[in-house]
């Protein structure tokens, strides 16, 4: 097969048409919901509220910086460990999610925000559509170093639309919760994710191995994203909670579940290697599985100690996940998941959706106090026959919808990008930003391919 990943005139008009659409459709659809519009004003005064501080804005936007330095700082550079590839990790996380966030805010809104034919788009609307990025991120992590920019364009583009769907049968069909996200995000983003590396398995990827080991700096990259991602994951779980207590206990659960996930990865990291040695792959990526985990009982009276005792699990197994599942994934399964994103994503998301059942079946009015579980679950609103077990069925549910949408979606989009006219590099280019990038001399690609006019030898 001939590779051409000379993307001069393929890579310019895939952008512009997607960016000229994405105008078409805001201006069509789109317009500022009552609290950023000029109307304000007139409505604060009819509704006798004397203060701009009761705007939703000054609620939500210190949540919404957070998530968006985690998308575009936490997820970019978490993947900068190749050590050939950091141009790449960053600027194609960086141009998936500028398009990410504009689709999704269309998306989103057509399902959640559409009223009298406009989507009305409001600080929490950006905060939703850096979560359904979010999942894309995760998604782009199975097959970094693997495809070209084009390819990230059109997965994100049918990524966001099955994100979107999956999202509306979870929360407004089933009326699940889902704070943080382990379902809707994390679940769904790391299958759908893993099934599109599957599809796309490379059997020659050997020939480029040697790129995709990483080199000291490009670890301490990688450690600056972890970083960024743990320090703002209470914010991410919370961000978009019930104001008061609900997003206050969110935020708690959360902090608790990342500290105590840190002590057992490093832990298991320690003994699993035969001289007691730490691997930075397992303290970059197992530390932050228990945000994961915590995501969709965040909310929920789960309790600080049940908070720890999630974070202590999932530390423990997604640290096992990189020293015996990944390897096995790849040797039997063919799923070749560069970041290792079944088990940081993947499994805790599972836990993370099974905790939210069990703790959901739980609930109870002595726990929640009366008001507090209907204002919790909001069953007085919905449904005059709710009860704790009914909505533990309906959470369980809802990891099995996840999976589903990801795993028919991940094999349709596969397919679709599999195809031989997106600039994809061939098996031993991979892994390496010369493809794509200009880099300085003494970073160009190891190997030539004869067949790839936009590659040129270089030196060793």
């Amino acid at each position: 097969m001939a590779w051409n990943t000379d993307l001069r005139w393929r890579l310019p008009l895939t952008c512009l048409l997607l960016q000229v659409a994405l105008v078409v459709l805001f201006g069509v659809f789109v317009r500022y919901n009552p609290d950023a519009d000029a109307h304000w004003v007139e409505d604060k005064q009819h509704a006798n509220s004397s203060s701009d501080l009761d705007n939703e804005f000054y609620y939500r936007y210190p949540s919404f910086q957070d998530v968006h330095v985690m998308i575009f700082v936490g997820f970019g550079f978490l993947m900068t460990f190749l050590q050939r590839y950091g141009y790449s990790s960053v600027g194609f996380n960086f141009l998936l999610a500028a398009f990410g966030i504009q689709w999704a805010l269309l998306m989103q809104g057509w399902f959640h925000s559409y009223q009298d034919g406009y989507i009305l788009v409001g600080v929490e609307n950006l905060i939703n559509a850096d979560f359904c990025v979010g999942s894309v991120c995760v998604a782009f992590g199975a097959i970094l170093g693997k495809v070209s920019p084009i390819q990230l364009l059109v997965m994100t583009l049918f990524q966001v639309t099955l994100f979107s769907v999956n999202e509306f049968i979870l929360l407004s069909l089933l009326e699940v919760k889902d704070a943080g996200g382990s379902m809707t995000i994390h679940t769904f983003g790391a299958y759908f994710g893993l099934t599109v590396t599957w599809i796309l398995y490379r059997p020659n990827l050997y020939q480029s191995k040697e790129r995709q080991s990483p080199v000291y700096h490009s670890d301490l990259f990688a450690m600056i994203g972890t970083l960024f991602l743990w320090m703002y994951w209470p914010s991410f779980n919370s961000a978009v909670s019930n104001h008061g207590d609900a997003q206050h206990r969110a935020a708690i659960n959360t902090y608790c579940s990342l500290a105590a996930c840190v002590l057992t990865a490093v832990a298991l990291s320690s003994a699993l290697h035969k001289k007691g040695k730490l691997d930075m792959v397992h303290i970059q990526n197992a530390t932050l599985a228990g945000g994961v985990a915590v995501g969709t009982a965040a909310e929920m009276m789960l309790m600080p100690y049940g908070s720890l005792i999630v974070g202590f699990i999932c530390g423990i197994v997604s640290t096992l996940g990189f020293v015996y599942l990944t390897p096995f994934l790849e040797s039997k399964l063919r799923i070749q998941d560069t970041c290792g994103i079944h088990n940081l994503h993947g499994i805790p998301g599972i836990i993370g959706g099974i905790v939210g059942a069990v703790t959901a079946a739980c609930a109870s009015s002595e726990v929640y106090g009366q008001q507090g579980l209907a204002h919790a679950f909001d069953f007085e609103q919905h449904n005059i026959n709710w009860s704790s077990s009914m909505q533990g069925s309906f959470q369980a549910a809802g990891i099995f919808v996840s999976l589903a949408m990801a795993l028919v979606g991940g094999i349709i989009v596969g397919i679709i990008l599999k195809l031989p006219i997106w600039g994809q590099p061939a098996d031993e280019n991979c892994f390496d930003d010369a493809i794509y990038w200009e880099v300085p001399e003494e970073h160009t690609i190891y190997v030539s391919h004869p067949e790839d006019p936009n590659l040129k030898p270089s030196e060793p």
